[in-house]
């Protein structure tokens, strides 16, 4: 599933073709996905002004002219594509319409943006843009990592006499928003932290060098693009890059990178997903 980088990723591609522009047609061709669309889904985009797009944890939101926003969840499978509009240096033409093809904006700049979903696991709602967070996905969710309500002493309260793992904690979306696994490894191996140890056990000292690393980690993500392994594409159809700057996750039996270790990336499974890590020089 798509992590921070990658839907903020998508959701930088998507600003100069949805910012500041009308959807004068919305086509809806489906009722659902992982559930239902809202009632009147096109009715109410369609004519509605794009004012901004922003991102909440895993989550895009276009705020529009109606009071409303449009929120999108990528899933395991979700792209949001661009067509009809020259992005960088190349200019995307329309495509022929494909099978999994969901939702389909027409912009008044000549713009397409089109939802492609093969597995169905994203997700679109309209919500009143006033009441902000209140909506259910969103009421529950953490800090963002690159907030200022993200430090150390918040950290560390949060960490504070938890018996969980580190790496579990992590992920929990009501302590900080956006992190998924691919990053947590990153993170906990640049951080020398073995994914199993106790979160409540964490110095003081290590926890400020978290937030720095949960920092530069992402940062370096959204600078390549984000992690193309299956189905993630950036808006113009592009692959993220930062999969080939992996130093754990994925590399089992590789060699650890960190200078003068020589230890060997393990993996191990902890709640179902997988954990790569250095036994050697990460305690």
């Amino acid at each position: 599933m798509p992590e921070l980088p990658e839907v903020e990723t998508v959701r930088r591609g998507l600003e100069p073709a949805m910012t500041g522009q009308t959807i004068t047609q919305a086509a809806i061709n489906r009722p659902d996905l992982r559930w239902p669309f809202p009632p009147r889904m096109a009715e109410r985009l369609t004519g509605a002004k794009v004012n901004g797009l922003r991102r909440r944890s895993k989550y895009i939101l276009a705020d529009l002219s109606t009071g409303e926003s449009l929120l999108i969840h990528l899933g395991m499978s979700g792209r949001m594509l661009i067509s009809g509009l020259t992005v960088g240096e190349f200019h995307h033409d329309h495509p022929s319409p494909e099978k999994h093809d969901h939702v389909v904006l027409d912009m008044s700049n000549g713009a397409r943006i089109t939802f492609n979903d093969a597995r169905r696991f994203g997700a679109m709602d309209l919500l009143d843009t006033a009441l902000g967070d209140a909506h259910p996905l969103l009421a529950n969710i953490g800090p963002e990592p690159f907030g200022n309500a993200f430090h150390q002493d918040y950290l560390a309260g949060r960490l504070q006499g938890k018996n969980t793992p580190i790496k579990s904690a992590l992920l929990d979306q009501n302590i900080v928003a956006g992190l998924g696994n691919i990053y947590v490894c990153e993170v906990l191996h640049r951080a020398h932290l073995h994914p199993a140890r106790r979160a409540g056990d964490i110095e003081p000292t290590l926890v400020a060098s978290l937030v720095v690393l949960i920092r530069e980690v992402l940062d370096e993500a959204i600078t390549a693009g984000g992690s193309s392994l299956k189905d993630y594409r950036q808006a113009d159809g592009g692959l993220g890059y930062f999969q080939h700057r992996f130093r754990a996750y994925g590399r089992e039996g590789a060699t650890c990178s960190t200078p003068g270790c020589g230890g060997t990336i393990q993996r191990i499974a902890q709640s179902g997903r997988s954990s790569f890590f250095c036994p050697h020089c990460q305690r």
